[in-house]
């Protein structure tokens, strides 16, 4: 995994869990056309974080091993999903799972890929996956230029973000993910999705992001003072959207 990609969310968790995105729930819809899942299907969700992507695949019946190296996220995750039977908490990453070999029939990643190794977690999942097995890359892909507010928050992450440049998952396209999935094609299918948000919830979902200052660093309050500015321009009703396409690579790992 690049970085401090397993400990940069720590601090951030309560404003992960109460303002990132959920996925559409027709993302289960599509695996289910195209990827064969059936409640039957045991899946693996490769970085679960706090269980956003899990809690799909369970409320759909599936067992699902949650695989998240950081501590404080997925401790999280566990307190979340705790009324699930079928959720199976793991200290693991994308390159050691700890998961037994052919023993996935589908390979989720929600909104994490990006942060692993690609080659190493590439052998990694066709060791744990099973014979016909599939890998689904999903993202919410916040839109940044569709409306006069998106690309002022745009504009406001590359002022004020730490690292936002070297860690944005849209840096990772097609031609990486067909790189990651050959000789095999990969397919994608595009959801809509959106959030709306108050004062209160557009400051939370910022300081979700781990590229942005957190209290100390002397950027946090102009950051914040800038964000008010952005929303009291742009608001409606005392309301922002955000608008996401959620992205779903899907594919096999086949040799």
């Amino acid at each position: 995994m690049m970085n401090n990609s397993t400990t940069r969310f720590s601090s951030r968790v309560d404003n992960y869990i109460k303002y990132r995105p959920a996925y559409p729930p027709e993302v289960i819809d599509v695996l289910k056309k195209q990827c064969g899942l059936t409640e039957d299907s045991i899946v693996a969700d490769i970085g679960s974080g706090t269980g956003i992507l899990t809690e799909l695949f369970l409320r759909n019946g599936n067992m699902v091993y949650g695989v998240e190296p950081n501590k404080e996220m997925r401790e999280a995750g566990e307190r979340l999903l705790s009324g699930y039977p079928n959720f199976k908490s793991i200290t693991g990453t994308a390159e050691t799972t700890t998961l037994p070999d052919h023993s996935i029939d589908i390979i989720a990643a929600g909104q994490a890929f990006h942060w692993f190794d690609r080659a190493l977690c590439r052998n990694e999942f066709a060791r744990i996956l099973k014979s016909g097995g599939w890998v689904a890359l999903i993202w919410n892909l916040r839109k940044t230029i569709d409306t006069p507010f998106l690309s002022a928050y745009q504009e406001l992450l590359h002022t004020y973000g730490t690292d936002y440049a070297a860690v944005d998952h849209a840096q990772i396209g097609m031609d990486i993910i067909k790189t990651f999935f050959a000789p095999n094609p990969v397919s994608l299918a595009t959801l809509p999705n959106e959030q709306v948000f108050d004062l209160d919830g557009l400051r939370g979902r910022l300081l979700s992001s781990s590229y942005t200052p957190e209290p100390g660093d002397p950027r946090y309050g102009p950051m914040l003072k800038e964000l008010g500015n952005i929303f009291n321009i742009y608001q409606v009703n005392g309301k922002v959207h955000f608008e996401y396409d959620t992205n779903v690579y899907y594919g096999k790992l086949e040799k």
